[in-house]
């Protein structure tokens, strides 16, 4: 994870917790930060293929949305399996960091996040995190709002 921000050109301090950070909830009160400063790296599939969506902690993906962003049905949208999760991203659920995937991925972020002046995310394990200006994060992940 470290080495993939580095190549974007972030220098990003990974801060580890003893306890795990795998929800928005846990990954908040370790960081003492609101929930919404949380960024939820969340895979669907659209249409078969995995996509990624970066959403507050205090906000639920609206699946309907997501379908129309991508151009299809909302029966075509599926949160992802975690062997689909893996495969696309390198990391298991729990720690998914928003950018260094396995595979590139097309990424939507969640407007909320931008509200913020710094966000947290996970940094590849499920008792790891980093902060990020919300601007670097949609920069580094590609992402569209």
């Amino acid at each position: 994870m470290a080495d993939a921000a580095a190549a974007l050109g972030l220098a990003i301090d990974i801060v580890t917790f003893e306890q795990p950070t795998r929800t928005a909830e846990d990954a908040a009160a370790a960081v003492g930060c609101d929930v919404g400063q949380i960024v939820k790296s969340l895979v669907f599939t659209v249409g078969g293929a995995p996509v990624m969506a970066l959403v507050s902690g205090k906000n639920q993906l609206d699946t309907r949305k997501l379908a129309a962003l991508f151009g299809v049905g909302r029966k075509q949208v599926e949160r992802a399996d975690a062997d689909t999760v893996r495969a696309a991203t390198g990391y298991a659920i729990g720690g998914v960091p928003p950018f260094g995937h396995a595979t590139r991925l097309p990424v939507t972020v969640d407007a909320d996040l931008t509200t913020y002046d710094v966000i947290w995310a996970a940094a590849g394990t499920p008792n790891t995190v980093f902060a990020i200006a919300p601007a670097e994060l949609v920069r580094a992940s590609g992402g569209e709002r």
